[in-house]
């Protein structure tokens, strides 16, 4: 299905593209919420103006969101939990946790929709990035340490995406030895 995007969709395009997508996503999602119409003949004519509508949207909201985007950056949160020897939690950090500290620490209400990271399962240190709009996404620091220790800042960043975590866990599983990143 060929769709005209008439607002900007994360992961997908922004506004006034034309895209492709899977029936079901398009059908079920895109067209009810409003974020795409189908891509008619007529609908096609419209795309100078529909792209100069969300770039002068996106404008406004940029500079709207750029004051928060320097009040988050940079951020950085530590979470003492309660963990196992191998370091995976009883339990897990989730992005609505995350999202309470930056309220609870700068007073700014973000949607947990905008925490761009799975819940976090293993002690360690994460860059997680924060999506306030397409183009503003300020990264904060996310330390997860054992419960009773000092939290310890590993000596270069050992920033790990959740998916070199998971990886790592699993070599950990299996008995190898895995350095850190």
């Amino acid at each position: 299905m060929k769709v005209l995007l008439t607002k900007d969709v994360y992961k997908l395009g922004r506004a006034g593209d034309v895209k492709k997508v899977a029936d079901g996503y398009g059908r079920n999602y895109l067209l009810p919420q409003g974020l795409a119409v189908l891509a008619t003949p007529g609908a096609l004519k419209e795309i100078e103006q529909i792209r100069t509508q969300a770039s002068a949207q996106r404008a406004i909201l940029n500079k709207e969101m750029s004051g928060i985007a320097g009040q988050i950056q940079g951020l950085e949160f530590a979470f003492p939990v309660k963990a196992g020897e191998t370091g995976k939690l009883y339990g897990s950090i989730t992005p609505q946790m995350i999202v309470e500290a930056i309220k609870e620490r700068v007073g700014v209400e973000i949607e947990r929709r905008q925490v761009d990271t799975q819940p976090i399962r293993v002690l360690g240190e994460y860059a997680v990035r924060i999506r306030l709009t397409m183009d503003l996404v300020p990264e904060i620091k996310i330390l997860v340490y054992r419960e009773g220790e000092t939290p310890e800042l590993p000596t270069p960043v050992q920033a790990m995406t959740p998916a070199a975590a998971a990886q790592a866990e699993s070599k950990e599983n299996e008995g190898e030895s895995v350095p850190a990143a």
